[in-house]
């Protein structure tokens, strides 16, 4: 949002299950979260702009309302079944699954928690140092390890629903990826290219999977451009 500064309107929504008073939810439910932000600012079209899972909330939006989308920026977008690991089927498992992503969570936050670490991992990951703090409190959260393992399933039932409905996307679509990512792999992105009739695909050298820190100008330029083609008065970020 910083990047983009006044070249455009901007909301940002913390997605159900991270917003602190909503439980977790699926494709579905997020498409309505982001579509009642729209309403509560009177938006009826904007591009909108996905990271991660949130891609997929972002694609199924465009999908399934595409009334409501001008363009579709997607950056590292985990939106499609080859962008599943074993691990993401493995975490699904009731209990285990559960215990494995709280105890990941709890330890990524206890590491950040030491300013030398925080330091390190800032200086290794490229990050800023404020943001790693933002991601140590989340961690500690236990609505955030709810949310996650809810997600996690989610990922695994409502991905090949999206991976149907990608065809009928008719918004035009910019896709950003690092090339240093190690979450979303490289092939779940090109084939996402393939699946999103007209989609075009940028690539960062520089940056992995945390791509609008990473690499937030040429994110910015994206949408930029998406905004010049298609002249939207508001971004959303999905």
């Amino acid at each position: 949002m910083a990047r983009l500064g006044g070249r455009a309107e901007t909301i940002a929504i913390d997605r159900p299950g991270w917003d602190g008073t909503s439980p977790a939810s699926d494709l579905e439910g997020n498409a309505r979260a982001a579509v009642a932000a729209l309403d509560a600012r009177g938006v009826e079209r904007a591009i909108i702009v996905g990271h991660s899972l949130g891609g997929a909330v972002a694609a199924w939006l465009a999908a399934v309302r595409p009334e409501r989308v001008a363009a579709l920026v997607l950056a590292a977008p985990a939106a499609n079944v080859a962008s599943l690991y074993p691990l993401d089927r493995w975490l699904t498992a009731p209990v285990a699954g559960e215990v494995v992503g709280g105890l990941t969570m709890a330890g990524a936050g206890l590491v950040l928690a030491v300013p030398g670490l925080r330091r390190r991992v800032a200086r290794a990951t490229r990050l800023d140092e404020a943001y790693l703090g933002t991601v140590r409190q989340a961690a500690f959260r236990p609505g955030a390890w709810r949310a996650f393992a809810t997600e996690q399933r989610m990922l695994v039932r409502d991905l090949p629903a999206l991976e149907a409905r990608l065809g009928a996307i008719t918004a035009p679509t910019t896709i950003v990826s690092g090339a240093s990512d190690r979450v979303v792999p490289p092939r779940a992105v090109r084939e996402l290219t393939r699946q999103i009739g007209g989609a075009r695909l940028l690539v960062s050298a520089s940056a992995g999977h945390l791509l609008p820190q990473s690499d937030p100008d040429l994110l910015a330029d994206a949408i930029v451009s998406a905004l010049s083609a298609r002249r939207p008065s508001t971004v959303g970020d999905g």
